[in-house]
């Protein structure tokens, strides 16, 4: 007669309690939206003015709420630099008044906008409400996040509608979505012309993640042409405009050409060089207008590019470093725009080295998350492909954009919300295994 075996139930460990209290009670999720926020209101307090391409597009806003139109320096129109961001800051100051404190409100509007899709996308990619919340806790506590909402540049409010377009295409379930993705995207390109190449990538992710890829691919493959089609007719009043003023069909900037060639010439450092003897030189040409100058520069980039492809090459790992090795360069604009930098110093410093290293971190479990996931999935029999990669995706679009062009580290701030969301589910993963290690096993007397 065999003996009766008896299973005994073992009690979860305390860090096991601790990760389920984190994941599923409503006072962390509150208290990780206060933070959030908090932070984000607080640093509008630091008088901030603002310089170099804040100030020009501040001007723009300032001109276009006046009813003075998208004008340079000197009056005359422009297609210089994408004007999605001035005229969505520009209607904003056209209603509540022109000054940086309606700047900081409309970027903190932006910032909470990019927590929501944060926790949103957090818990859609990876199907876990404790990655979600451990991404944007993460997010939460980015200095280099958190400095750039008193600024008037591009990359909060671009980012808000990155990923709002992306959330919109993942959870679609009707036509009329799509229509909204369009009109996202769409603006989108007005910021940062490059954006549409983002469709694609999603919506191969999405072709590629489930089976039956032939007989999905007519309906995804219209689906993305419609969203493309509304983007493109959304963009389309702005190049009408141009060709107008400018007597030029230029899509939405006239600074590809010029970007292209302060990345790629004989002394091409990775970085942005506008102050290069070939670049100055073509800027001092006379005979040249705004459409015409651009056009040439992109000519003679493309050119050297063409008679030095070894040297082209060689630039890329300069330029990949330059993107994504620096961070937290939003104190640039306090150093030269906070009229207390100086007294308070040694404190940005700190703050930006803290920052450094946290960056570090958030990269290399971003890193680590890509070679996990794909370990889990062929585990347990899944396609590899899913929508876990999107994040992967869209590090890769300004990854390739610099390769071509040149390294900002700033072009990486559209990315680090997708980053924390993905090392959000690589803590909360690790730790989930430890507690299950740790959990005590029973004891029989």
């Amino acid at each position: 007669m065999s003996a009766k075996v008896i299973h005994f139930p073992s009690r979860p460990s305390r860090l096991a309690l601790r990760l389920e209290w984190f994941a599923t009670d409503k006072s962390v999720l509150l208290g990780i939206w206060a933070l959030y926020f908090a932070l984000r209101a607080a640093v509008l307090l630091i008088d901030v003015a603002p310089t170099s391409d804040a100030e020009w597009y501040y001007a723009r806003a300032a001109s276009l709420a006046a009813g003075l139109g998208y004008l340079d320096n000197s009056g005359a129109p422009t297609a210089f630099w994408p004007a999605g961001w001035p005229i969505a800051l520009g209607l904003t100051f056209s209603r509540f008044g022109t000054s940086l404190v309606t700047l900081g409100l409309f970027n903190l509007v932006s910032a909470m906008l990019i927590g929501v899709t944060t926790l949103a996308l957090g818990r859609r990619l990876f199907g876990s409400e404790g990655a979600a919340r451990a991404g944007l806790l993460m997010l939460a506590v980015y200095p280099n996040a958190i400095g750039y909402v008193p600024l008037a540049l591009t990359e909060v409010f671009y980012t808000a509608l990155l990923m709002a377009g992306c959330w919109v295409v993942v959870t679609r379930t009707n036509r009329w979505q799509l229509v909204s993705a369009g009109l996202l995207f769409g603006f989108a390109t007005l910021v940062k012309a490059q954006t549409l190449v983002v469709v694609p990538l999603l919506f191969a992710i999405d072709w590629l993640r489930m089976g039956q890829v032939w007989q999905r691919l007519p309906r995804l493959l219209g689906e993305g042409l419609t969203v493309l089609g509304i983007a493109v007719l959304t963009v389309l009043p702005w190049t009408i405009r141009n060709e107008v003023q400018l007597g030029h069909w230029v899509a939405v900037s006239t600074n590809g050409g010029y970007t292209l060639l302060t990345g790629n010439h004989d002394t091409a450092t990775g970085d942005y060089t506008p102050d290069a003897p070939v670049v100055k030189e073509l800027m001092a040409r006379p005979g040249l207008n705004e459409v015409t100058r651009d056009a040439e520069a992109g000519r003679l980039g493309m050119a050297w590019i063409t008679q030095n492809p070894d040297r082209f090459l060689a630039l890329a790992p300069k330029k990949l470093a330059r993107l994504w090795l620096p961070d937290g360069e939003a104190e640039w604009a306090y150093q030269g725009g906070a009229p207390g930098y100086e007294r308070f110093e040694i404190v940005y410093r700190a703050v930006r080295v803290l920052n450094q290293g946290y960056y570090a971190a958030l990269m290399l479990a971003f890193a680590a998350a890509f070679f996990v996931m794909i370990a889990r999935r062929r585990r347990d029999g899944q396609r590899w492909i899913g929508w876990w990669l999107l994040p992967y995706g869209i590090a890769l679009y300004p990854t390739l954009i610099c390769v071509v062009f040149s390294g900002q580290s700033r072009f990486h701030y559209p990315v680090m919300p997708w980053v924390c969301i993905t090392a959000g589910w690589l803590v909360m993963t690790a730790l989930g295994r430890l507690g299950e290690r740790t959990a005590p096993r029973p004891t029989l007397h």
